[in-house]
């Protein structure tokens, strides 16, 4: 018997990265999958989203499993369509126990006329929208249900984001909409603790996904070179963590949201829970 098994678990951004990693491993201990994501490109964005094929391939790993799954493309800045997808696996899956707010962006090096536009995009999608996949999914919960939402360590780091970067809005509101999730969580999970209802962040670290690839990220670990590589990049990431590692793999991440999701964890709730490798004590000794 797995450790969700019977249970059925809402997963945006499912299309690839620790989305589709989450939805893998819960599917694996025996949950079946409501998935969405967006699968097109942002323009305001310097790096290419997950695509329909992604989508399809998270879908035929998560069946090899044995559970069943039915995932739509929706973007999470729009409540209408993650109202018609999660609806639809409901009516399919016959209930929901367990959300995975996952979908998230970066928009750093934005362009200097797409620079408003990638914060947008940004507080759109990682603030707005988990509000929207959680306030979807509320009305479906009942005793027991759990909710877990994807934080970062920047949301623990205490900085003055406009001065660390300058104009790069992109960047900043990444920082800006993990901070206000992380309090979102927190106020949430006290109201609903009387509901029996859980709700959590996990916070991870770099995490070795297509995002971290991407070239604005790696330009911004190596902005001392003119045209840097991943092996660059690499370099740099282990200055980051306390444990001598560059970053953590999705599964890291998604063993902590499957915890959170089952019954282990029936009283756990409101907490921030940090996959950082070590990366906040060493921001935090460094402060001191």
């Amino acid at each position: 018997m797995g450790r969700v098994d019977g249970k059925v678990a809402f997963v945006t951004g499912a299309a690839r990265g620790q989305g589709r990693s989450h939805a893998v491993r819960l599917a694996e201990e025996g949950a079946d999958i409501i998935a969405v994501d967006i699968c097109h490109d942002l323009e305001s964005l310097k790096y290419s989203l997950a695509s329909p094929e992604d989508l399809k391939e998270t879908v035929r790993l998560v069946e090899a499993t044995g559970s069943r799954i039915i995932a739509e493309q929706a973007d999470v800045r729009e409540p209408a369509q993650l109202k018609s997808a999660l609806e639809r696996g409901i009516s399919e899956l016959g209930k929901l126990d367990i959300v995975v707010a996952q979908a998230g962006i970066i928009g750093q090096k934005a362009e200097p006329e797409q620079q408003v536009q990638a914060w947008t995009d940004v507080m759109g999608t990682n603030f707005v929208g988990v509000l929207n996949a959680v306030h979807t999914a509320l009305p479906h919960l009942g005793e027991d249900a759990s909710i877990v939402v994807t934080g970062s360590t920047a949301a623990m780091m205490i900085t003055r984001p406009m001065q660390q970067t300058g104009t790069d809005l992109g960047g900043v509101a990444y920082m800006v909409a993990k901070q206000l999730l992380s309090q979102f969580i927190h106020e949430l999970a006290t109201h609903l603790a009387p509901r029996r209802i859980r709700a959590n962040v996990v916070h991870p670290t770099n995490v070795n996904t297509p995002m971290l690839h991407a070239d604005p990220m790696i330009r911004s670990f190596r902005p001392d070179l003119a045209e840097p590589k991943w092996e660059d990049a690499v370099q740099a990431f282990p200055v980051q963590q306390a444990m001598p590692v560059p970053y953590v793999e999705p599964v890291d991440i998604s063993n902590a949201v499957l915890f959170l999701a089952s019954d282990e964890a029936r009283y756990v709730t409101g907490v921030q829970l940090r996959v950082d490798a070590g990366g906040y004590l060493k921001w935090y000794d460094y402060h001191a």
